[in-house]
């Protein structure tokens, strides 16, 4: 799954490409609470490695379809 954020008053967005295995609604309810907490947003990428984002800083943040909901070819819906 992939995960894109964007900083206030910085053009380029954060990319970050989360394991299959993380439930999109988990990862929205992270997003969320840190949110309304105004803490550090922390995700973990399919690496291991670690991002902190400053709530305050996030301009917003969009959250793609898990891989297996992914569709590519002309046989698909």
């Amino acid at each position: 799954m992939e995960v894109r954020i964007g900083i206030v008053q910085t053009m380029k967005e954060l990319e970050i490409e989360l394991d299959d295995d993380v439930k999109r609604d988990t990862v929205i309810a992270d997003i969320e609470a840190a949110l309304t907490d105004e803490s550090v947003l922390w995700l973990t990428d399919r690496k291991g490695r670690r991002v902190g984002v400053p709530a305050g800083k996030i301009a917003y943040v969009e959250v793609g379809a898990p891989a297996s909901d992914r569709r590519v070819g002309f046989g698909t819906p």
